[in-house]
């Protein structure tokens, strides 16, 4: 039959010629990095012991060959496991080149983490994008409308009347049907809401109220999905590097609509913006669909050494029974409460400069839009790059040792108080420059909330992350809604935007203080 031969330096397989020849029906041979592969009904299985250290071909040492199987009807498998060499490393090198390309092709593969967090970041630079055009192009409806500052307000809160409802309701089918198909839903639908949000403004304003409502309802389920994914296809110790890159195409996104919008509006018109955004997440999603999965785990591209690395890395591994926990259950611990005041801090502060910073330029030191736009854009744009340093330094910590408590609070300090005192200074810019200085300090500060609360959601309620999220999410977002509105009728009543920024700086530097009495980075659900 066959004989299989070694030497103490290279090992091959050989076999009479009279056998390829009579038998070739029953046997073939594929060439590969160990020389002649047998395939097909007669086929030998060895293992062997420990490689040689002078080549890398076997020993006779520590080697031990095994034959089983070798009767008629029972193939045999030829099989070679050597001690510190992966398969597809060059032995015999009967292969020529073959192996140093597939070397170099293992070189150059990206993981598949990190496909699904560029296309994660992506979508979120996309989501952010859609909103801001809006906060541009409002001005221009604005006058062509008349529209007085309250009711700007009441236009920019809009988007936030679905974003409240849509935050619990998207969290829980997150967690029932996992971040792929919930994210791919909520990018159709959000993308035809942009869509029709310039004919809705010229039909009616109640049309237009409808269709933001319809917009903010359908990126209310963009954040849970996010978090869930991360949690799936990453870590421990890089998932706050992770969220930090996806938070990075967040605030890249404010950036491009707020250069874009006024460029489109004033070469294209009113529909040019609009159009430009929901085809790309009509783009985005053809891609979504085909490459990621829910969990790494059902990915048919991810290798086996990262997946073990993802699972590795876990303290452990959620199970959810696809039911809700009890509500009172999640109410009745401080750590919930934590986190959910923190949201409404942070979306408190976050969609008062959201909305209104084209409007601050142009009221106070009387820029026009496309300059008001520019010195909107370069505090977000600062504020992603902060994100990528939080959520790596936040990184480095936990690697260093330090308890997953003690860096949360850190993170959140940071998130609430640089913020809080960069706002008590804005109140004295005398300079559009001045501002901008101070609000991209404020918004670089406050990118290390994401690798504070945000990240605090997936420690403290792994199984429902997303139900949590999305509570905390719509406490968030109505605070929000308030704070949009609110700043419309101070500046109107006021005359400025003083008060208003001195109550959100209060409000920051007392949410720190209740999250370093009671946050926490152990399991409490």
């Amino acid at each position: 039959m066959a004989a299989v031969s070694t030497t103490t330096s290279q090992l091959h397989i050989s076999y009479p010629a009279r056998l390829f020849k009579t038998q070739s029906s029953l046997i073939n041979t594929e060439k590969t990095q160990l020389g002649f592969k047998p395939r097909g009904r007669v086929q030998a299985k060895w293992e062997t012991g420990i490689a040689s250290s002078a080549s890398f071909g076997l020993g006779n040492r520590g080697r031990r060959r095994k034959t089983e199987g070798f009767q008629r009807g029972k193939p045999w498998v030829v099989t070679c496991t050597a001690e510190g060499i992966e398969r597809g490393m060059l032995m015999g090198n009967r292969g020529g080149g073959s192996g140093e390309a597939a070397a170099a092709k293992k070189a150059i593969s990206v993981p598949e983490r990190f496909k699904v967090v560029a296309l994660l970041a992506c979508v979120m630079c996309l989501c952010n994008a859609d909103r801001v055009v809006m906060s541009v192009a409002i001005v221009p409806l604005a006058a062509k409308n008349g529209w007085t500052s309250s009711f700007l307000g009441v236009v920019q809160s809009s988007f936030l009347w679905g974003y409240i409802f849509s935050s619990v309701i998207g969290g829980a089918l997150v967690d029932k049907y996992g971040g792929k198909r919930v994210m791919a839903w909520g990018v159709a639908m959000w993308s035809l809401a942009t869509l029709l949000t310039p004919w809705a403004a010229n039909h009616s304003t109640t049309s237009l109220l409808a269709v933001r409502a319809f917009f903010g309802l359908a990126e209310g389920v963009a954040l849970p999905s996010m978090s869930t994914l991360l949690s799936r296809w990453f870590p421990t110790q890089e998932r706050a590097s992770a969220v930090g890159i996806s938070m990075a195409g967040f605030h890249i996104g404010n950036v491009i609509g707020l250069l874009l919008t006024p460029v489109m509006l004033s070469s294209i018109g009113i529909y040019g913006p609009f159009i430009l955004f929901s085809s790309i997440g009509l783009l985005w999603l053809a891609i979504w669909a085909y490459t990621v999965t829910n969990d790494p785990r059902e990915s048919y591209s991810i290798s086996k050494s990262e997946l073990r690395l993802i699972q590795a890395g876990k303290s452990d591994s959620p199970v959810n029974s696809g039911k809700l926990p009890p509500l009172r259950l999640l109410l009745s611990k401080l750590p919930t409460w934590t986190i959910i005041l923190a949201n409404i801090t942070n979306n408190w502060g976050y969609f008062v400069l959201l909305s209104w910073m084209p409007v601050y330029f142009k009221t106070v030191f009387g820029v026009n839009l496309k300059q008001a736009a520019w010195f909107s854009a370069v505090p977000w744009g600062t504020m992603a790059v902060s994100s990528y340093i939080a959520g790596a330094a936040s990184d480095s910590l936990i690697k260093a040792g330090y308890s997953l408590t003690l860096v949360r609070k850190i993170m959140q300090s940071v998130g609430f108080i640089g913020p809080g005192v960069s706002l008590l200074c804005l109140n004295y810019a005398n300079t559009p420059t001045d501002a901008a200085v101070l609000l991209t300090a404020a918004l670089c500060f406050s990118s290390f909330s994401q690798a504070g609360f945000l990240l605090n959601i997936q420690d403290i309620a792994p199984q429902y992350a997303g139900f949590l999220h999305g509570i905390s999410n719509s406490a968030g977002t109505f605070a929000a809604i308030v704070s949009t509105i609110g700043t419309g009728y101070f500046v109107q009543w006021l005359g400025s935007f003083q008060a208003f920024l001195t109550v959100t700086a209060v409000l920051y530097f007392a949410t720190a203080i209740f999250w370093n009495l009671f946050a926490t980075g152990e399991r409490v659900f």
